[in-house]
């Protein structure tokens, strides 16, 4: 039976680069992107061309920022999908080889962020679980100095970002991948956790703020339906687009309220 064609629409980096500047995104910005390449419809040179699209709309004094986490970087332990035998765990942990900023493939967040990772003159930050590549003017600037003992807190690209006046960019992403919620988990009460990681030296364990997305696309909706957030579509997907600041103040107030979690410590 024949494959049938595709039903599109046709995307290209210049119907999406021009679909992303009516939408408001503006040059020189910083765009924090989260993505979904199925989301958007046939696209002409797949996430190559979304790169380059989303570069267009920046111009060249913009920077493109994308999460790179690395979550596998973790102690076999907490593995849940799929976990693996208790008899490899101490195997896994003294064999796993440490986050190294230029090889480590980013795992779970798509073609896109990855393409940004692997393309020419991209910088990523320092930390093994949850780094951030840039590319473009300002890319050094927000990811330098991303603490390895911090992951999405104030020593991250995060808080840079707030700084520099960034925006969140949602392509065909839901809220539930929002990273910039988890700032504001930074300055609610929240449990500490220890965090088994390889490290430079062999297995080490830092302490760290508990970081958890649930209910974030419920925060998503309630900042949406409050706050003056752009909608729109680009290609087949829906878009928003938003201020990291705003977004983060935001669920501040949001957590504390509807999802206070003193009660873990």
């Amino acid at each position: 039976m024949p494959t049938p064609p595709p039903t599109g629409p046709l995307v290209t980096r210049e119907t999406l680069a021009a679909q992303l500047r009516e939408l408001g995104v503006e040059p020189g910005e910083i765009l924090l992107v989260h993505s979904s390449l199925r989301s958007l419809g046939w696209v002409c040179g797949g996430a190559v061309a979304v790169v380059q699209g989303l570069r267009d709309a920046l111009g060249p004094n913009g920077t493109l920022v994308v999460p790179t986490q690395t979550g596998e970087l973790s102690d076999p332990a907490v593995w849940s999908r799929p976990p693996v035998p208790r008899e490899w765990w101490d195997t896994i942990r003294a064999t796993m080889p440490a986050y190294d900023p230029l090889v480590t493939p980013s795992r779970g967040l798509g073609v896109i962020p990855e393409t940004v990772r692997t393309w020419p003159g991209a910088l990523r930050s320092a930390h093994p679980q949850t780094s951030f590549a840039a590319l473009g003017a300002r890319a050094a600037e927000v990811v330098e100095g991303h603490a390895t003992d911090c992951r999405l807190g104030e020593r991250s690209p995060l808080a840079r970002l707030e700084r520099l006046g960034a925006r969140v960019l949602l392509l065909g992403a839901g809220y539930d991948t929002c990273t910039s919620f988890h700032l504001a988990e930074y300055r609610i009460p929240a449990p500490l956790v220890e965090i088994g990681r390889p490290g430079p030296h062999g297995w080490e364990t830092v302490t760290e703020v508990s970081i958890d997305s649930d209910r974030f696309d419920e925060l998503g909706h309630d900042y949406e339906r409050d706050r003056p957030v752009v909608r729109g579509k680009a290609g087949a997907a829906d878009v928003r687009l938003f201020p990291v600041a705003d977004a983060v103040a935001y669920a501040e107030r949001w957590l504390a309220v509807h999802r206070p979690r003193e009660e873990e410590f």
